[in-house]
């Protein structure tokens, strides 16, 4: 008889925890649905999540306690004062938004997703992917303000949770993995460029570029209307378009390179041929080959590759520029000179190709300022400092033109302007200093 009584008391206080959980559940509804909340609205819900949380047990109130505890962060959020300064808004949302709290929403959200198409009431599906546009956006630039901070690793992680909140957005998940490979967390980043090559990304798209009138700042967007628009509102003008490049070629790329980078050349070398396979006549696929090659210090199959590369896209100003930044980097600075030389030839208006191949011919500069700063005034040192004087103005002069041109296509790039500044200055070019400062 005892033990048939404490069955019935363990049934009763079941039947009583159900009881409360449902009831707390509708009352967490309730204020969730308030057109606002704040104050004693947000700390009852936030008790309420903490009471039910232990107490669920079918699976639809675990869905949905879950759910509400996810929801907390963006509820907070919401709660803050819009009308301070974007500084202040910006520390308070840090303070709420975290890893954990961003990768716990992902879980939770897409959980309840999967729950309400499962049974096939759409509950809180519409606030769901209302949530994550209009949140979505502050979640992308507190992972910027991390990298910005060089936490690497950290905003590629938050990408990576914001790619499981909208995995449409597979350009997401493309940063996240390049983020993961810049904070050296190889094996994240090899995850994510497996799956973004499973998923078949390719990157392509074009920027609509237009002017804007009142900074005369070029500004890009990706929505062809919303350019178009704004140029008939008469705000910008000088519309133009350019094509983003397939990345299917750099994701293979770093793919093996990250193999590379943890002893497994062999299976980099298959990656990349198997890749090719699919695809025999892309030509960023052939580069990346080569670059493997390069990478194992093998010259032969390296140089083979690029001239099959060059063989497929003789006129692609992207891939002979490319080309130069790959020599560049192998310390092959003839056949670099020459492919951006080449670049600038196919593309009169390439501004990263001048500002290379002029960086590349004051290279030198360096190593005879260096031997410069040695010499002492004897005889045989001043007669040493004039011929490496001549050596400098001749460096000098040859890259004068290419700046000049790189600060035509872009005035307003300070960098530029100013190693313009130093060549003016040291080819005592007094009156360019002076026009060139005038521009300020």
């Amino acid at each position: 008889m005892k033990i048939k009584q404490i069955i019935i008391a363990g049934a009763l206080l079941v039947s009583v925890n159900t009881f409360a959980q449902k009831d707390e559940l509708k009352a967490i509804k309730k204020i969730y649905n308030k057109e606002e909340i704040k104050g004693a609205d947000l700390a009852e819900y936030k008790s309420l999540v903490e009471k039910v949380q232990p107490l669920a047990v079918e699976e639809g109130d675990k869905v949905y306690a879950n759910f509400y505890k996810c929801m907390i962060p963006v509820l907070e959020f919401s709660a803050i004062d819009k009308t301070m300064p974007p500084l202040q808004i910006q520390l308070a949302f840090a303070k709420f938004v975290s890893l954990k709290s961003i990768t716990e929403l992902a879980t939770g959200l897409n959980a309840t997703l999967d729950y309400e198409k499962k049974t096939g009431k759409k509950i809180q599906t519409d606030d769901i992917n209302e949530t994550i546009s209009s949140f979505k956006p502050d979640l992308l630039n507190f992972a910027i303000k991390l990298g910005n901070e060089k936490k690497y690793k950290e905003s590629g992680d938050v990408l990576y949770a914001i790619y499981l909140l909208d995995k449409k957005d597979q350009e997401t998940l493309y940063y996240a993995a390049s983020y993961e490979a810049n904070g050296k967390d190889y094996d994240k980043a090899l995850q994510y460029y497996k799956e973004l090559r499973a998923l078949n990304y390719t990157g392509e798209g074009t920027l609509y570029y237009a002017k804007n009138k009142a900074t005369g700042a070029e500004e890009s967007y990706a929505n062809k209307s919303v350019r178009d628009n704004l140029v008939n509102l008469g705000t910008h003008l000088s519309p133009r378009e350019e094509k983003l490049p397939s990345k299917k070629g750099e994701i293979v790329k770093n793919i093996a390179l990250i193999l590379i980078e943890q002893g497994k050349s062999e299976e980099a070398k298959t990656a990349i041929s198997e890749a090719r396979k699919e695809n025999p006549d892309d030509a960023d696929l052939i580069v990346s080959e080569a670059n493997i090659y390069l990478n194992l210090n093998d010259s032969v199959n390296y140089k083979r590759l690029i001239s099959e590369a060059l063989e497929k896209r003789p006129n692609d100003e992207v891939l002979v520029f490319n080309l130069g930044v790959t020599c560049a980097n192998a310390k092959q600075f003839e056949d670099a000179e020459k492919y951006y030389a080449k670049a600038i030839e196919l593309k009169p208006d390439f501004l990263s190709a001048y500002i290379n191949l002029a960086d590349l011919i004051l290279k030198p500069d360096a190593k005879i300022v260096e031997e410069m700063n040695k010499l002492t005034i004897s005889d045989k040192d001043l007669k040493r400092n004039d011929v490496l004087k001549a050596q400098r103005q001749k460096l000098f002069q040859k890259a004068m033109p290419l700046y000049e041109k790189a600060h035509q296509l872009d005035p307003k790039d300070a960098d530029i302007k100013s190693i313009l500044k130093s060549v003016y200055s040291y080819l005592e070019l007094t009156e360019k200093v002076k026009a060139l400062k005038a521009e300020n």
